[in-house]
């Protein structure tokens, strides 16, 4: 399969995209600590919500869960959810 024009025009336009939005928002976030990891403590609590069950989404926490309730029974999925 080889790649077209449109294919690579595609794929440029995406990483340029990317990279301006990285930009865009790096010299915010650049501005302090509590900016860069609590995003000026402006987040409303939907938002945070929705990203941490987006977390859980990943392809480790299922391991992570099955592990946590192999080593402590139905006990390990309370454990992960109160993330002891």
């Amino acid at each position: 399969m080889t790649l077209t024009a449109i294919d690579w025009t595609v794929i440029v336009l995406y990483f340029v995209l990317s990279v301006a939005i990285a930009l865009f928002y790096s010299r915010r976030a650049g501005a302090s600590a509590d900016e860069y990891f609590l995003s000026g403590r402006a987040v409303p609590w939907w938002l945070a919500g929705t990203s941490m069950v987006a977390t859980t989404f990943a392809a480790d926490t299922p391991l992570a869960v099955t592990g946590l309730t192999v080593k402590y029974g139905i006990a390990g999925n309370w454990l992960w959810w109160c993330m002891v």
